[in-house]
């Protein structure tokens, strides 16, 4: 029986590659072939992957910038009994790619949505890395601009579960100095780059050995990442007193985050990195 005998006017959420072809499975192949549109993040780069899987299924472009009129189109498809694949340009669509919105308006619509589940940089990086597998969260990418991936880190600083993020090529030196930084030169991380290509790469050690490691050959700049961070040590319930918080507020009117945060630290013997987390609220522009 076809996937599709009994699921017309269904959008299927289709995982596709990252990398190596040989990861696409059968159940993807054929609702691709079958659907009667598939709607890509870019058609182009997903012209490639049906040339290989021999698909001639008519695709359409749908990605994070397309208006509320190409959903309504896509949405009038699906309730005049068509079928939709939805697919990204690498991986399981949603995790960091388009497809939330489309996915949102066919539900709030009553329509069928169908996951095919396959690839993911995200699971597929966890189940190699070595670190804690039990209990993660997924923060995606950080901010593009240095101040903003700080305080993203900064409100990361006590988290005991696993962390993990990606990151482009261009700024995975940037987001490694400040994760250093922020969250100590000797926190563990793994990097893995080019998972499931030719080049892949999984590396674990400290943060502050990590960024010597990928600055020392620029082969290892190159790729897409996937960041995992070693959750901080369990809480003995530390907590900043208010004596110590307006040490802290006091120290901020003359000295920057970092310098107010480490002498706060020095005076009280509260954790700098407690410390530094609140001296970025403190600082932080009120609404």
């Amino acid at each position: 029986m076809s996937e599709l005998d009994n699921t017309a006017a269904s959008l299927f959420v289709v995982a596709t590659p990252i990398g190596n072809l040989g990861d696409m499975t059968a159940r993807a192949i054929e609702v691709l072939r079958t659907v009667d549109l598939i709607a890509a993040e870019d058609t182009r780069h997903s012209a490639r992957l049906m040339q290989h899987f021999a698909i001639t299924t008519r695709m359409t472009s749908y990605h994070d910038f397309s208006d509320d009129a190409r959903v309504d189109s896509l949405l009038a498809n699906l309730q005049a009994g068509q079928s939709i694949a939805l697919i990204s340009d690498a991986g399981t669509p949603l995790i960091s790619d388009p497809g939330y919105r489309l996915v949102q308006r066919a539900r709030e619509a009553g329509l069928k949505v169908v996951p095919i589940p396959g690839v993911c940089a995200l699971t597929a990086a966890l189940s190699a890395a070595g670190v804690p597998s039990d209990r993660f969260i997924f923060e995606g990418f950080p901010a593009a601009k240095r101040s903003g991936r700080q305080k993203h880190f900064a409100a990361l600083v006590e988290e005991t579960r696993t962390i993990i993020f990606y990151e482009s090529p261009h700024r995975i030196l940037e987001s490694l100095a400040d994760m250093r930084e922020v969250f100590g030169a000797q926190r563990q991380a793994v990097i893995c780059r080019e998972l499931t290509k030719t080049f892949e790469t999984i590396h674990l050690d400290t943060l502050e050995a990590l960024e010597v490691w990928i600055r020392e050959d620029a082969n290892r700049q190159r790729g897409e990442f996937v960041v995992l961070l070693k959750g901080a040590p369990p809480s003995e319930g530390e907590a900043i007193d208010a004596e110590t918080l307006r040490l802290l507020e006091i120290l901020l009117e003359t000295m920057s985050v970092k310098q107010a945060a480490a002498l706060a630290a020095r005076i009280s013997g509260v954790k700098k990195n407690l410390l530094y987390e609140r001296a970025l609220q403190l600082s932080s522009p009120k609404e």
